[in-house]
């Protein structure tokens, strides 16, 4: 019971976390700024920690979502170590970079399709929003 709330909380909060770049809302009058720059580094990190957290606890539910190229801890792993990698795979599937040592597997392609789509739809609203925010 406790890990679907959980799980319900993350995916909540990581709704809440792009319903930001949809509602209309001026940072500055500027297209680049230091608090454009903060606002969209923490929409990352939340959308991030958020999917890492996910991964982390299906793979403690033993609801294998990656499977590791070469196994690098001992065969139960510790919840830090597990969460470091959710994290580490969360970030690398987020950015689109893939270095293919951690592979999705079952359950976990279909949320990482979800992540990779969310992470090429961030930069693209957060540019359609600041147009349309300049020109009103």
């Amino acid at each position: 019971m406790f890990f679907y709330f959980l799980l319900a909380m993350i995916i909540f909060f990581i709704m809440m976390s792009l319903r930001t770049l949809f509602v209309p809302y001026r940072l500055k009058e500027k297209w680049v700024s230091f608090e454009n720059f903060l606002y969209l580094f923490f929409v990352y990190i939340t959308i991030m920690i958020g999917f890492g957290l996910i991964y982390t606890l299906l793979q403690l539910n033993g609801v294998q979502v990656y499977n590791e190229s070469q196994q690098i801890y001992a065969s139960s792993l510790h919840f830090l170590d597990e969460l470091q990698t959710g994290i580490y795979f969360s970030g690398i599937t987020l950015f689109s970079v893939g270095f293919g040592d951690l592979t999705p597997i079952g359950l976990g392609r279909l949320i990482v399709v979800i992540e990779a789509l969310i992470g090429y739809t961030i930069p693209a609203a957060f540019v359609a929003r600041a147009v349309l925010d300049m020109e009103s």
